[in-house]
């Protein structure tokens, strides 16, 4: 007998029930799979732009490529201005017991070192620009030049170059 909480057992099936079942539940299972897709790909192009604003990300606000040049450049000479600034404190607290001639020579001196250094870079690289860069070459014997030029192709997880001339 089944408690009050327990659902009711049903009726057992008549040998005609049990029959039809069995045969529905083997046809359904030899019946042919459904057809579902398994993926979907939207080959619709992309619109350019939308309804949707663009949203600033976190960090350095959106600007453009001159504004942010400027800004680093700014920043690069900030750094400069910090240690020039840093070392002209230092010379000038180490000779604060001295006259104001002896201070604004302390005070220069950075400055000037510097500038000077500035000014060697400057001309180390007009030097190399004007370097001499063309180059002779003296041969005993027959010479050949190749001037072909090979176009590689490299491609796939296990790669295989092939070199076109």
């Amino acid at each position: 007998m089944n408690r009050p909480d327990q659902p009711p057992i049903p009726r057992p099936l008549t040998d005609a029930e049990a029959d039809l079942r069995a045969r529905r539940l083997i046809h359904e299972a030899y019946a042919p799979a459904y057809e579902t897709p398994t993926a979907h790909r939207d080959t619709t192009p992309l619109p350019a732009y939308g309804p949707t604003p663009p949203v600033a990300q976190p960090g350095r606000p959106p600007m453009s490529q001159k504004a942010t040049d400027a800004s680093a450049l700014m920043l690069t000479g900030s750094v400069a201005a910090l240690s020039l600034g840093g070392a002209t404190s230092l010379v000038l607290y180490t000779l604060g017991q001295v006259d104001p001639v002896t201070l604004a020579v302390g005070a220069a001196g950075p400055v000037a070192l510097i500038l000077a250094a500035g000014s060697l870079l400057r001309s180390a690289g007009r030097a190399k620009a004007d370097a001499h860069t063309e180059h002779h070459h003296h041969y005993t014997g027959p010479v050949t030049q190749d001037h072909r030029t090979t176009h590689t192709t490299t491609r796939g997880v296990w790669t295989k170059t092939t070199n076109n001339h």
